[in-house]
């Protein structure tokens, strides 16, 4: 039976670190997942207002180095430059693909972004805004340990008319792999039951790890509409990005596959999800480090993709638990106490 890890966080695959920094005032922030070594990684898109870097080259076809860290961003397409300086710390810091002799080494860091331009922070940056510095901060910070809730990619988001935040999760098999999640929740859908304290994710909840409400009777009738207060919801202004890793070896194609079943996670979590309005993206990764020992390979797959979709769900709700009130955007423990 799995159970979660030791920290709860995706850093219970050993040797990820993540790190996160912000702009108070501007409201934004960015978050970079690291590793002691470069990695493998897919990527799966599912919103329909994506904005990424360089994410076509973890296609499963394509030719590609591995990973030397995964970026997420506020920002738009601002956040963007974060990977820029992530990139520039990693090189100077000897990480990169060798690609010719003499030449600088290339990280690679793929990037995903949300939108957070619209939450009441200073965004007159001009011509400089402030992701390149913070995503260089975010890679120094890099640990083991992390905040969630209102930090790093997570510190300006919202979710469904509520605070958003940043949240994680881990899963332990019998067998001693490792399965985490890293999610940023900042969706259209909302992480409640309507008209309820309830996490849309409760039945996935391990311990009290976002607050242990349950249902005391019957949940409300679901709407087969959308929320009154959707209605106004506008394309490109979401957008929960995700990040699943394990220390299963894998190739790219089973990590593709584990990316597009970790996807579910966010049908567990959030309602509606997946919408024209939202950028969804599940970055899947590996470090490589236990071998999977099974007769029947795909199996496992199944399993690790599975778990893999819980931890998302969990991590999402986490985010929204542990965010705090930010300007006018209420936080889940503020409105619920």
């Amino acid at each position: 039976m799995a159970k979660p890890g030791r920290k709860n966080l995706i850093t219970d695959v050993a040797g990820l670190r993540v790190g996160a920094a912000h702009d108070e005032a501007a409201r934004t922030g960015v978050t970079v997942l690291l590793a002691d070594a470069p990695f493998i990684a897919a990527a799966d898109v599912r919103g329909g207002a994506p904005g990424s870097r360089d994410i076509e080259g973890l296609d499963p076809v394509m030719l590609a180095p591995p990973v030397d860290a995964l970026v997420l961003s506020g920002g738009s397409v601002f956040g963007l430059d974060a990977a820029g300086g992530v990139t520039g710390w990693l090189a100077t810091h000897g990480r990169g693909f060798a690609i010719a002799p003499g030449a600088p080494l290339v990280p690679i860091t793929p990037s995903a972004i949300l939108f957070d331009l619209a939450n009441g922070g200073d965004k007159n940056w001009g011509e400089l805004p402030p992701y390149r510095a913070l995503g260089r901060a975010a890679a120094i910070a890099a640990s083991e340990d992390f905040a969630l809730g209102t930090a790093g990619a997570g510190y300006g988001a919202s979710c469904g008319g509520l605070k958003g935040g940043l949240g994680s999760a881990s899963a332990v098999t019998d067998s001693g792999i490792t399965i985490g999640a890293l999610a940023a929740a900042n969706a259209v859908g909302s992480a409640l039951v309507p008209g309820t304290d309830i996490f849309w994710a409760h039945p996935f909840e391990q311990g009290n790890e976002f607050g242990g409400r349950k249902p005391k009777g019957p949940l409300p009738p679901v709407d087969l509409d959308l929320p009154p207060d959707m209605k106004g919801a506008r394309v490109g202004e979401n957008t929960t990005l995700a990040i699943v890793a394990t220390d299963a070896e894998l190739s790219r194609v089973e990590l593709k596959r584990i990316g597009i079943m970790a996807h579910d996670g966010f049908a567990r979590a959030l309602r509606p999800i997946h919408t024209p309005f939202d950028g969804d993206i599940v970055f899947a990764l590996t470090t490589g480090t236990k071998t999977i020992e099974a007769p029947f390979r795909a199996y496992e797959i199944l399993r690790l993709g599975h778990m893999a979709a819980d931890c998302i769900a969990r991590a999402i709700a986490r985010g929204v638990y542990e965010a705090r009130t930010l300007g006018a955007t209420r936080a889940y423990r503020d409105k619920f106490p």
